[in-house]
């Protein structure tokens, strides 16, 4: 199955700021741009190509503008696509975030819990079971909105590896997804 892993806007939020799980909005104009970038580049998908977006805002408003404008299947949200949650880091500025506790997360990025919020093994072991079951649906391709995050973990699945040995890929790589951006996964 090849997949189209969209990440969502820019959200409306300071670029100091530490968020994943936080339900945060995007501008009508960001939405509008975005959207008017994709359109072209998924054309050729046929208009019953599922679309899946995590249910946070700022994916899930560009999820439904873009079934509507493609007049097609309704938005399949799902909760293992929503960005890793940070816990108390959480909408605090990076410079508030106490030192020793970004090095210890630097020390163990697959295991530790940032801001007692959710591991990269654990946001990995949902993105993978999401990645299992769409593999079951039969369709040639499905579109995917979600997170830089989510993105970096899907491009690393593979039947060959361990978990963590995916999470270890993903961290390893460098952040490089724009937002709006569009990743094909075959």
């Amino acid at each position: 199955m090849r997949i189209y892993l969209i990440r969502h806007p820019r959200p409306e939020v300071a670029p100091e700021m530490c968020y994943g799980r936080s339900d945060l909005t995007v501008s009508v104009q960001e939405q509008a741009t975005t959207l008017a970038a994709l359109l072209p580049q998924l054309q050729a998908l046929p208009p019953a190509t599922p679309i899946f977006s995590s249910p946070l805002l700022r994916c899930a408003t560009l999820a439904q503008q873009l079934s509507a404008a493609r007049g097609g299947a309704a938005v399949q949200f799902d909760a293992r696509l929503a960005e890793m949650d940070f816990g108390g880091w959480e909408m605090r500025s990076w410079d508030a975030i106490a030192r020793n506790e970004i090095d210890a997360w630097a020390a163990d990025l697959i295991h530790y819990r940032p801001g007692g919020g959710e591991s990269v093994l654990q946001v990995i072991t949902r993105v993978h079971t999401f990645h299992a079951d769409l593999a079951r649906l039969p369709f040639e391709s499905a579109i995917v909105l979600c997170h830089a995050g989510i993105i970096r973990l899907s491009l690393a699945c593979s039947s060959e590896r361990s978990l963590e040995e995916i999470a270890a890929v993903a961290v390893g790589s460098a952040h490089q997804i724009a937002y709006g951006a569009l990743c094909v996964l075959d």
